[in-house]
């Protein structure tokens, strides 16, 4: 809450011997109130002291010192524009930093200024007192203020409460009756709670609103559009309470902001609702008319908004958008519309889309009128957007004659707080560093005595603001207009100063100031100081732009490649990634290691952001069997991989400390595109330059997303790709490894030692010694092996072909394609043996043509696990190669579905007796066990190689 010395303080003249004030100087800055409690002491008239002779103030009290200072009036330094004139009124209440753009609010009614903050208070200021006469304080932050000057009467829009009408006179009254003409009592004004029965409009999703003389006018805010209200309001005297909802439209759907669920976010940027009304309809020239509407000339209200609202002479409501958009609602077919409801569509027009939030529409007159029209039209609809978009409409003549609407954009230095605008052409609009006044009358298009009745005069092609030299104003409004065809501008600072800025627009050069030496040289090195400051800062700029263009490039290639791998083509991928398996002598310890390949084949470049990730995933097998731990992903940044070229990258899958091998794993591997490092550091602000809206864009931008991640390939590696072939099946243990370096006799006494003594411990070997070897059996037709194998390999029988196939990804396996075998001993991880045979034979009753020729591949292996997930691996390659002949249309031969059938009782037989067996063995003893598990065993020989056939 702030206070204001009285008038006669800021025209006392000087005492004699008194140095006068110098009238360039800036008044002292502006200090924020102590609490209401301190203006009692601190209003009151200061007694003088008579100290050696002469009369003196008395020093000040500590509350008199945190008051703001007399207000002095000073004018600006000379500048390109008209020169103003800043009278500073009083001083208000300010969050560290200042406030923020776009929710203060301040409106004048003759010698009565309304003023909002930003926060739950609202001022009313009395110019002609200089001090304020009443601090009424919202349930909520207000966002938008109107004022009927008859009913005195202000509405209020608290942010998701609705609107509130207080009766100013009723408050006046009763702060009258409360205050005296005693300079010693307390001031005239005081915090007054609003009571919540003066909410006339409950509702949650209000943003703004405008008031005509018999209406309400809102703007609402739903899930995903935005909702036009039209209310009726009563006559005077009554109840303020809108009587009830007239009509409602919808407008375009926007993306709602984050929120809490089911109630959209507070927007960013509120909207702009204004009433723009035809000449002579009397909407807006009752004595109840609200400041939030205008009146344009007949031909460009008909060009804009058709030629229905002109013959209804109708208002129409004029929304600027968030996004951008200008709409247009005829006011009076909102009004029919909830008797005979038609198109809701047809009822909103779009003007214009400005591309970025609008922050005001307002109208002003660029053409010169005659001495006779008292209350002029304006011919221009301006609006103007938050980065210095400004768009003009006014009604202009075509080469042909015709009247047609002109428009023009127009960009203004940016980013734009508030702006104003008045009948004389002229558009005032305030950015972080000036105040700024563009005039659309001045240096338009000349007229051609050829038009009808001389034709108006066209849009100037350039506007050129003008600096007023008045920074940092966050809210404005034109309060009046001087005699000689001057303004005044009512605005409110960011340091919460509420001020007035008179300008004589008569005077089209601004008288030249004084100079003297001392001055030259102040402005001198002010001057040089601006240049260094401003060089600073577009090096600043030239580093952000540089950033950002580089960002826009890293994003554009990333984009490409994302649609070379998403888009479903055929052929290779442009970007691929191969694996391949091998066994790494390490020390002691040979360790299993996949190597990914990336290859780039495609046109792009990948540079800074990319990443490639692998993720080695457990298979469920894997986990019920030997409780596989967790996943475990690789992350590995690409190092400016251009076109063809390639990087490799090389992983360990086990065995791990325990000595276990988890198999099957899953490798999968992605490209990993880093949003945060890429965006976040091209937005990032830098030390010199900070753009507030930067910083609020940039976790809209990345909220949750920190990268996007593209799918390159999956790999299964079984323990067909970690066998190791021996030529003479020699014992794991005794085959030598190329990698190993020259075993010391100490370290080979050792490890034998070692090993014995781990041989005759291991459960394994025990097995291998004294049980039959388990034994896996599939069948394969013959004929679907040519199709899947085709040509890739001629020259070799059927069965040496299938065994190359099902060991072609194992790096050990040149030597069954050096000597063409069809039988193969290799070794597994743990040790153990795996013998894969493949040999043919006909299989006769299962078609009645005739015998089926057909490739029988057998796994075998002294550990049951082994040879379990050899057999799988071997399942799986047929999978995945019957899968694709039958995307290809191969038909399989007629059989015998009685046999099929059969062979199915058989099996379902069998897995009963599993059943009956494994619960045997929980309820006998030892000694009857043994029968039960031979029996056991030889069930599940008998399920591993069943008679059924591939076809």
């Amino acid at each position: 809450m702030a206070a204001a010395w009285p008038r006669s303080h800021a025209a006392e003249t000087p005492r004699s011997g008194a140095r006068p004030a110098d009238p360039l100087a800036r008044p002292p800055p502006l200090r924020a109130e102590a609490r209401p409690r301190h203006h009692r002491s601190a209003l009151r008239r200061r007694p003088r002291h008579h100290v050696g002779g002469r009369t003196a103030p008395r020093p000040l009290r500590e509350a008199e010192r945190l008051l703001p200072r007399p207000p002095r009036v000073w004018p600006a330094r000379a500048m390109a524009g008209p020169a103003p004139r800043v009278d500073y009124l009083a001083g208000f209440c300010c969050p560290l930093g200042g406030l923020p753009a776009g929710q203060p609010r301040v409106l004048g009614h003759g010698a009565e200024v309304f003023l909002s903050t930003g926060r739950e208070l609202v001022y009313v200021y009395d110019r002609e007192g200089r001090l304020l006469t009443a601090v009424y304080k919202f349930p909520a932050q207000v966002w938008h203020l109107e004022a009927l000057a008859l009913r005195r009467a202000l509405y209020v829009l608290c942010a998701r409460r609705g609107i509130y009408c207080l009766a100013l006179d009723q408050a006046s009254r009763s702060v009258n009756q409360n205050g005296g003409d005693d300079e010693d009592t307390e001031p005239p004004y005081r915090v007054i709670p609003v009571d919540p029965d003066a909410c006339v409009l409950p509702d949650t999703t209000l943003c703004a609103f405008t008031v005509l003389d018999s209406t309400l006018v809102t703007l609402a805010q739903g899930p995903t559009q935005w909702k036009v209200q039209l209310f009726e309001r009563p006559c005077p005297g009554e109840d303020p309470r809108p009587i009830g909802l007239i009509g409602e439209v919808d407008l375009s759907t926007y993306t709602p902001a984050a929120g809490s669920a089911g109630e959209p976010g507070a927007p960013r940027f509120l909207p702009v609702l204004c009433c723009v009304s035809p000449p002579g309809s009397g909407a807006l020239h009752g004595p109840l008319r609200g400041l939030g509407g205008f009146t344009l000339e007949g031909a460009l209200f008909g060009l804009l908004f058709g030629a229905d609202p002109s013959l209804l002479e109708s208002p129409v409501i004029v929304c600027g958008l968030p996004d951008g958009q200008l709409c247009s609602v005829v006011l009076k077919t909102l009004v029919t519309s909830q008797s005979a409801p038609g198109d809701p569509k047809a009822l909103v027009k779009i003007l214009h889309h400005l591309e970025e939030p609008v922050i005001f529409i307002g109208a002003l007159r660029t053409e010169p009128l005659a001495e006779d029209v008292e209350d002029p039209s304006s011919d221009c609809l301006v609006a103007l957007g938050h980065h210095g978009r400004t768009l003009a409409i006014k009604a202009s003549w075509d080469e042909a004659g015709n009247l047609v609407p002109e428009l023009r954009e127009y960009c203004l230095p940016g980013p734009v707080l508030c702006a104003a605008c008045c009948r004389d052409g002229r558009v005032y609009h305030s950015t972080p560093s000036n105040l700024c006044v563009v005039d659309l009358a001045r240096g338009g298009a000349h007229k051609d005595p050829m038009q009808p009745n001389g034709g108006p005069g066209g849009l100037p092609s350039l506007l050129c603001p003008a600096s007023l030299s008045v920074c940092s104003v966050v809210t404005l409004c034109v309060s009046s207009s001087m005699a000689e065809g001057g303004v005044e501008l009512l605005a409110l600072s960011a340091k919460g100063r509420l001020m007035t800025c008179s300008l004589d627009l008569g005077s089209e050069t601004p008288r030249p100031t004084r100079v003297t030496t001392a001055n030259a040289g102040q402005k001198i090195k002010e001057l040089l100081c601006g240049i260094g400051t401003v060089s600073e800062r577009v090096s600043s700029l030239k580093k952000a732009v540089d950033r950002r263009n580089r960002a826009l490039t890293c994003l554009n290639e990333a984009m490409h490649v994302g649609c070379a791998l998403l888009s479903p083509r055929e052929g290779p991928r442009p970007i691929s990634c191969s694996i391949t398996t091998s066994w790494l002598r390490l020390g002691l310890r040979d360790l299993l290691t996949a190597t990914c390949l990336l290859d780039n084949s495609s046109g792009f470049r990948l540079d800074r952001g990319w990443a490639l990730c692998v993720q080695v995933l457990p298979s469920p097998h894997a986990s019920e069997l030997d409780s596989a731990g967790p996943a475990v992903t690789y992350t590995m940044p690409v190092d400016r991989l251009g076109p063809d070229g390639r990087q490799e990258v090389t992983l360990t899958l086990g065995p791990g400390e325990d000595g276990v091998l988890n198999l099957p794993v899953t490798v999968s591997c992605a490209l990993f595109y880093s949003l945060r490092e890429v965006v976040g550091e091209a937005l990032a602000p830098s030390d010199s330059f900070k753009d507030l809206s930067l910083d609020e864009c940039l976790p809209d931008v990345l909220h949750g997303q920190e990268g996007v991640c593209l799918s390159l390939s999956e790999h299964v590696v079984d323990v067909l790709h970690a066998l190791r072939i021996s030529g003479l099946a020699v014992p794991h243990m005794q085959a030598p490894s190329p990698l190993g370096p020259a075993s010391h006799p100490v370290n080979t006494f050792l490890a034998t030692c070692c090993r014995l003594g781990s041989e005759q411990a291991e459960p394994t070997s025990l097995r291998a010694k004294h049980l039959p070897p388990a034994v896996a059996a599939i069948r394969v037709s013959a004929e679907l092996l040519r199709a899947a194998l085709g040509d890739s390999y001629s020259g070799v029988s059927l069965c040496c072909a299938t065994l190359q196939w099902l060991l072609a990804e194992n790096a050990t396996a040149d030597v069954v394609r050096a000597r063409a075998l069809s039988s193969v001993q290799g070794v597994a991880p743990d040790g153990t043996d795996i013998h894969l045979t493949v040999h043919e034979l006909a299989v006769t009753d299962l078609c009645p043509a005739g015998p089926i020729q057909a490739v029988e591949i057998q796994v075998e292996s002294p550990s049951p696990a082994n040879m379990c997930m050899a057999h799988h691996a071997v399942i799986r390659r047929m999978q995945r190669m019957v899968l694709e002949q039958a995307a290809q249309g191969s038909n399989p031969p007629d059989v015998r579905m009685q046999y099929l059938h059969q062979i199915q009782a058989n099996h379902e037989m069998l897995l009963r007796e599993v059943q009956r067996l494994r619960d045997r063995l929980c309820t006998e003893d030892e000694a009857r066990s043994c029968a039960t598990a031979e029996r056991l065993l030889q069930v599940h020989r008998e399920l591993r190689s069943p008679s059924l056939l591939l076809l």
